[in-house]
């Protein structure tokens, strides 16, 4: 796994990015990630569903608004407190993934995109602690930042943009798996890998105005998590050709769906 460095921790970072933008409408573009995967995911299931890693709320929000049983979960306390005043009527909670506050067998889903590569220290434990609350059989949809050249230019573009000052206090950022290590690790902690997916949710080229979808160039947080990050023909072109050619270095995240083992397998 390689580790990524920033000049704030990551409870800092996920705090000052939720404090700066209003709460996420819930989530309209079934055809990009992570809606897409949490349609694959769940099926025709009527399962409650964990979404641990909830964040502004735009898939629980979604989900919320289609009546099914779902609660919410996040380590930041302002993401959920502002979630509380946006709808009351919202199940979700402060809560941290490595100890999670939950019965054995609660769950038929659990969503966890962005979530487990936050963690410098208990991924494993995290793992086996989703895999607990899982009901048998029950699924896991979850998202890993990838290992790879789309990433290492993505790294390279923000360091960049360091100040010297930001150089000198680099801390734990996120940890970034290739694809076998994401296989690797839900295997050894009682999944049956069912797929893993290479999905591009934000390109580098999104960073560059020109390559934006004409609605998306002045650039809005809350609108491009709504519909996803849209590029320009152009950008979508080179993007496609990209994904097609080259999927496991292009793409931004790797998506893992996996099925919780049975006890005698």
């Amino acid at each position: 796994m390689r580790v990524t460095y920033r000049n704030r921790d990551v409870e800092a970072y996920w705090r000052d990015r939720w404090s700066s933008i209003p709460v996420d409408e819930p989530m309209i573009n079934k055809d990009v990630y992570p809606l897409k995967y949490v349609e694959m995911a769940m099926g025709q299931s009527p399962e409650p569903i964990l979404e641990a890693g909830c964040g502004n709320g735009r898939i629980l929000r979604h989900l919320a608004s289609r009546g099914l049983d779902v609660q919410g979960m996040d380590f930041i306390s302002e993401a959920v407190n502002k979630l509380h005043a946006a709808d009351p009527s919202l199940n979700v909670r402060v809560g941290d993934i490595r100890e999670l506050d939950f019965e054995n067998d609660t769950f038929g889903t659990l969503l966890a995109f962005g979530l487990y590569h936050n963690l410098d220290k208990g991924l494993n434990h995290a793992i086996r602690e989703s895999h607990r609350v899982l009901k048998p059989g029950g699924r896991i949809c979850a998202s890993f930042r990838a290992d790879n050249l789309h990433n290492r230019l993505s790294d390279w573009y923000e360091d960049r943009a360091r100040t010297d000052s930001d150089s000198k206090t680099q801390t734990f950022h996120k940890l970034n798996l290739n694809r076998s290590e994401v296989t690797d690790l839900f295997h050894r902690n009682g999944f049956n890998v069912d797929a893993v997916f290479p999905v591009q949710n934000m390109s580098i080229l999104y960073k560059l105005s020109a390559f934006r979808r004409g609605d998306q160039k002045r650039f809005d947080e809350n609108r491009a998590r709504a519909a996803g990050y849209q590029l320009s023909i152009v950008g979508a072109w080179i993007q496609f050709a990209l994904m097609h050619c080259i999927p496991n270095q292009w793409c931004n995240v790797f998506v893992l769906i996996g099925t919780k083992k049975d006890e005698d397998e």
